[in-house]
């Protein structure tokens, strides 16, 4: 079991629950994205017992974060929503030199794989524009609500593990967040159960789709991940502190952020 795992799915985990930050991201912050999609896809073949080292641990810490975390980052985000959006702007800003690094950009990147980072920036970056509204926690459930939350499982999983498209944020978007997280606070069985299913399947789908362009146009998929990461900039930037000592604050943050970033560079890429 790679038990380190653990620390690792806590991270992923707490990203997952914050809109505009997305899991996927912080997987391939860790080193362990590819990894992550090879995974999953190997649990379904003949070879599943081999990725339980990998997986258990990961899900194990995903599971603690959004049981135990959710809470702390809620409140974070409640009332320091700046500071705390700075911090993940630090830690994505921080990581783009080993990303490409990883890439090998230099030597690899042509004018082909620059576009197609731009498009991925581009991609990610709009999401800026759409409008979240306001929900509310759904309280009476149907069917057409239990659909309602497995289909918006299913999206939101599929984006959480693409880099830069945070699950929550289409949760929030699509109008179930405060329900599911709702559900997550005071165990309402039903709604995890429902949007879980919804999760797995999302996730299945979306790691044979992504599987399939890193095995076989390895450099272009890299070149996109790497620009939906860039575009994740546009959507965690919160904008300028409005007072001197928020400032202070956010500055705090952004730098603990990059400090994060360069000991998860040395301890993951190097």
């Amino acid at each position: 079991m790679e038990w380190k795992n653990i620390y690792r799915g806590m991270l992923m985990g707490a990203s997952d629950v914050i809109p505009g930050v997305s899991g996927g991201t912080i997987a391939v912050l860790l080193g362990i994205y590819d990894r992550l999609i090879a995974a999953i896809n190997g649990f379904l073949s003949k070879d599943w017992k081999k990725q339980l080292g990998f997986l258990v641990p990961l899900g194990i810490g995903v599971v603690i974060a959004i049981l135990l975390l959710s809470h702390a980052i809620e409140w974070l985000f409640a009332h320091y929503p700046g500071p705390t959006q700075f911090f993940f702007l630090g830690l994505i800003i921080g990581i783009l030199p080993y990303l490409f690094y990883k890439a090998n950009a230099r030597k690899t990147f042509k004018a082909n794989h620059i576009l197609l980072l731009v498009i991925g920036m581009v991609l990610v970056g709009s999401m800026l524009f759409l409008n979240e509204g306001e929900p509310k926690v759904i309280t009476e459930m149907d069917m057409s609500t239990y659909l309602l939350l497995f289909g918006s499982g299913v999206i939101a999983s599929a984006a959480m593990i693409l880099p830069g498209i945070s699950g929550s944020f289409l949760l929030l978007i699509i109008g179930v967040y405060p329900t599911v997280i709702s559900a997550v606070s005071n165990f309402r069985l039903d709604v995890i159960a429902v949007t879980g299913v919804g999760i797995v399947i999302g996730l299945v789908f979306m790691s044979k789709v992504v599987n399939f362009f890193l095995t076989r146009y390895t450099t272009a998929t890299l070149a996109i991940i790497i620009g939906m990461v860039i575009g994740s900039i546009f959507v965690v930037f919160p904008g300028w502190p409005a007072s001197f000592n928020l400032g202070l604050l956010s500055i705090a943050a952004f730098a603990a952020g990059l400090a994060a970033a360069y000991i998860l560079g040395r301890v993951e890429y190097v």
